[in-house]
């Protein structure tokens, strides 16, 4: 695919991929050309995996630089290379052109980029091959070049093994530029309308004498600021997490990774249970201060729980034996305990896990080898065709011991030290490499160091959590109402959606306030390109066949 070229391309417009057929007139592409097969030739060209903004909300934004909605909200970054490119032997030459992309950044705002070995980084960069544990596997060489994290989702930045990554060349793929792109997405930006910009998806090929265009610098500093001109002194170095104390005889979640319960309560924070204690999740492990216990935070709340789940209307409900109580945030509403019988009527005592399953918006309990399905709109809550059998939700075991629905709309089920994740659409744990179930301390607790496998210290991403890459209008959005973790190092803020989805309204019902969540079926993505018409009909076959089935088994 590449040409090494007798004098420097400067008419050669190496992309990215793909880009969002709405901005037709932005693209350099000769005008007497026949508008399908401009299409077809940028489909074939490489780009950034970070997808363009479609649908209602990119049409609607008409500002240059576009801002993703989240940045980091520190400004001193650490960041590792973790993994290095395997035909680029020269580490020293890697470090100082990913070093050279950072700077890129910090020369016109506020920022201080920070290369460490120890301790945990806000920016983990890797070289990776095909499927690679974030869910999005690369293609090989050309295509999708590299992918990157939105602050709120770890910043994290990958980048495709199997491209000849160069140094300073005019063949091959651009180290520098490809990663000085992806950084700019990783600190909470998106694609630019601007062709000119370091952030246009499509890269133009190498460029000796490059620079920001005006549009990257107007979109950073709206998020960080300009420079300070007074002199700064030096940052001092990384100081590492410290080590949590244990000596009061709490559990340590690297040492034994099981729970009890966990939830993502109204104020957007997740929080697993075990015995007595408690402890904050967030995209970087287990938070600083951790664990506590139950009773110093949760007035009311006893410890070994059963179960958690938390509705969208934000009451949080635990269960322990033949009890729940109803909690908004951490403040436990009065009247509590209640038997589960008068609240949850039909759901049995000393249930194993409870969640909302974003596949239609109903409450499941799982208890040994049933589940049931409870919906407060309907008499009785529960039907008269359950229980039925887990072995309906495809992969997983019996014997469930907490889930939960996380930010990403996903639904995680945990058992022992392992966890899965259900795919919705598949109706089947998720098919990746590592394979699931995968070892919750590495995971989502980032304990590295003291219970990783070999391969687990090899494909997960060193940020912890399950995370994926987060692409404006595409499969893995938040909706606007969707709360994100309040980080320590990032702000919070609303994600467009630019995807269509339905959203049944529900009413609330009386009594006890057991109103159910409004289910999110997700919709095709119609602009994608890959599409034809015989292939769409397909795909709605597939759907219409995989909704049928959940139908029939839920």
């Amino acid at each position: 695919m590449n040409r090494v070229p007798t004098q420097p391309p400067s008419s050669v417009r190496r992309r990215f991929r793909r880009r969002s057929w709405n901005s037709r007139d932005s693209l350099d592409c000769p005008k007497q050309e026949n508008w399908t097969t401009r299409r077809l030739n940028m489909m074939n060209m490489p780009r950034c995996g970070v997808k363009d903004n479609v649908g209602h909300s990119g049409s609607a934004r008409r500002k240059r630089y576009a801002l993703q909605g989240s940045k980091w909200r520190v400004t001193d970054l650490t960041y590792r290379i973790s993994k290095y490119p395997r035909r680029l032997k020269d580490k020293q030459k890697v470090d100082k052109e990913i070093a050279k992309a950072f700077k890129v950044w910090s020369d016109v705002t506020n920022l201080n980029f920070i290369n460490t070995d120890k301790g945990r980084v806000h920016i983990d960069v890797r070289f990776e091959e095909g499927e690679h544990g974030d869910g999005e596997r690369f293609d090989g060489p050309g295509r999708t070049l590299a992918h990157a994290f939105f602050p709120q989702y770890g910043g994290d930045a990958h980048f495709d093994d199997e491209e000849k990554w160069t140094i300073n060349q005019y063949y091959g793929t651009n180290l520098f530029q490809v990663a000085a792109h992806e950084f700019g997405h990783s600190l909470g930006l998106s694609h630019s309308d601007v062709k000119a910009s370091l952030m246009a998806p499509f890269y133009r090929g190498y460029e000796p004498s490059f620079s920001l265009d005006e549009d990257d610098i107007l979109g950073i500093q709206a998020l960080y600021g300009r420079p300070r001109k007074e002199v700064v002194a030096p940052t001092p170095g990384y100081k590492p997490k410290p080590t949590p104390d244990y000596s009061d005889g709490s559990p340590d979640l690297c040492q034994d990774a099981s729970i009890n319960a966990a939830t993502t309560t109204e104020d957007g924070r997740t929080y697993v249970f075990k015995g007595d204690y408690y402890w904050e999740v967030k995209q970087t492990g287990i938070a600083d201060g951790y664990p506590r216990k139950i009773s110093e935070d949760w007035g009311g709340l006893p410890g070994n729980l059963d179960a958690a789940l938390t509705w969208t209307n934000g009451k949080t409900f635990f269960f322990k034996k033949n009890e729940y109580w109803r909690f908004r945030n951490k403040k436990m509403d009065s009247g509590y305990p209640k038997p589960i019988s008068v609240g949850f009527e039909g759901i049995p005592n000393s249930i194993d896990a409870a969640f909302v399953w974003s596949g239609n918006g109903k409450t499941y309990f799982f208890k040994g080898s049933n589940y049931w399905r409870f919906d407060s709109r309907s008499e009785p809550p529960v039907s008269s065709r359950y229980p039925q059998p887990i072995s309906n939700w495809e992969g997983l075991p019996n014997n469930i011991d907490a889930a939960l629905q996380w930010v990403n709309q996903k639904t995680y089920f945990f058992k022992g030290r392992s966890y899965y994740r259900f795919n919705d659409r598949l109706f089947s744990v998720d098919k990746a490499d590592p394979a699931y179930p995968r070892s919750t301390s590495v995971w989502w607790f980032d304990c590295k160091a003291q219970s990783a496998s070999n391969e687990d210290m090899t494909k997960a991403s060193l940020n912890g959590g399950d995370r994926h890459p987060i692409y404006i209008g595409g499969d893995d959005n938040i909706t606007s109402s969707t709360q994100i973790p309040v980080e320590n190092d990032y702000v919070d803020a609303d994600v467009v959606d630019g995807s269509e989805k339905l959203d049944v309204d529900l009413q609330q019902s009386g009594g006890d306030d057991l109103s159910t969540p409004s289910p999110r079926n997700e919709a095709l993505d119609a602009n994608s390109a890959a599409f034809s018409c015989a292939n769409l009909f397909l795909s709605l076959l597939l759907v219409v066949v995989l909704q049928a089935h959940r139908r029939q088994i839920l």
